[in-house]
């Protein structure tokens, strides 16, 4: 069945209950016969309310879904100049979630994926405490994740690294810097050192425009670098001047799903590592994450299962067993049931076009 137009769009700002900090933009678009398609929009921490992404749905991208013609979820970013940031990822994830769902079509298929489950991985928190480290790793490799994130900064690098290694010698570790060195000669020496560790990758160790020194240092180290990825363009430039060997695939930096297929497929071409992470707490940012990462070019674990112990808004839970998360192949759309009236109950704002 097509899609004709998209009828309607709604939007939530919700906070998890009970204080807890997590927030989200939920976008909610109508089509035919009642159906629906959801995104998510992490808010980002301290972030104002209503906050310029809820603005940003509200005045531009909303008005210009209303009344739509569409064939596929790939022409409605170009027709409604929706650009690359964290709203248009949301209205982007929902527009592919309410095509699949009119069909009857998982996800993952419609994008091209070929994995029934996915191996997942887990990004450590920040520590202050050198003898956190190992805990942290434990906990997260008791949960059966096969690949930790380990956030490192000048001055605070070598050592954790080191700490990690000798506790995990065969655990796939990823130092993500956060963007926070230079191509000075000293950063350089220390971001070589880690090669020493056997990191399968450095993540973003410079900023996001200086490819040249991410160039500088894939020469010099055997770890796959991975520069920030916002658009296709600086992936095809990163690719052209050899300037990493592996993707961190970010649905919410790309805008989407559809600018983040396109960036996977340049990516797997390169014969670049991919991995995938979503964003958000409520589970539909995580659960679009797994149709990406089912593409068969993610060859590292994946950042994609929700923490368990929190509230449940999506049915299942995009939760991991063993460090393994099932692809929905028998369910339409994300191939996950929304708690559409507790996320209204929670809603602390809403918008609904037309009124």
């Amino acid at each position: 069945m097509r899609v004709p137009r998209i009828l309607g769009c709604d939007a939530f700002r919700v906070a998890m209950p009970r204080g807890r900090r997590p927030e989200s933009i939920l976008v909610r678009l109508h089509g035919g016969d009642g159906a629906a398609g959801w995104g998510e929009m992490a808010v980002p921490t301290g972030t104002a309310n209503p906050g310029p992404g809820w603005a940003d749905i509200e005045t531009r991208m909303a008005p210009a879904l209303i009344g739509l013609d569409w064939d596929r979820p790939e022409d409605v970013s170009a027709a409604a100049d929706l650009g690359a940031n964290e709203a248009a990822a949301a209205i982007d994830v929902a527009c592919w979630d309410l095509w699949c769902r009119e069909r009857g079509l998982p996800l993952a298929h419609a994008l091209g994926g070929t994995r029934t489950s996915i191996v997942t991985g887990a990004r450590l928190t920040p520590e202050p405490v050198l003898d956190t480290v190992p805990g942290r790793v434990n906990q997260a490799v008791g949960a059966g994740h096969t690949r930790v994130t380990l956030p490192i900064r000048p001055g605070w690098d070598i050592e954790p690294v080191r700490a990690l290694r000798e506790a995990y010698p065969a655990l796939a570790l990823v130092a993500d810097a956060g963007h926070a060195y230079t191509d000075s000669p000293e950063h350089l020496t220390v971001l070589a050192a880690l090669d020493a560790y056997g990191p399968v990758a450095i993540e973003r160790p410079f900023a996001a425009a200086d490819l040249a020194a991410h160039a500088r240092l894939q020469l010099r180290v055997g770890a796959a670098v991975a520069p920030a990825v916002g658009d296709l363009e600086t992936l095809d430039a990163a690719i052209t001047l050899e300037a990493g060997r592996a993707l961190h695939l970010r649905l919410d930096t790309l805008g989407g799903l559809t600018a983040a297929r396109s960036a996977h497929d340049l990516a797997y071409a390169a014969g670049w590592d991919v991995w995938c992470s979503g964003a958000g707490a409520f589970g539909i940012g995580q659960a679009a994450a797994v149709a990406l990462a089912a593409l068969p070019g993610c060859t590292l674990p994946s950042d994609v299962s929700d923490p368990a112990g929190g509230p449940v808004f999506v049915t299942p839970p995009v939760r991991s067993s063993g460090g393994v998360v099932g692809v929905p192949l028998t369910q339409p759309g994300l191939g996950h049931e929304i708690d559409e009236a507790r996320i209204e109950r929670l809603a602390t704002r809403r918008m609904r076009l037309p009124a």
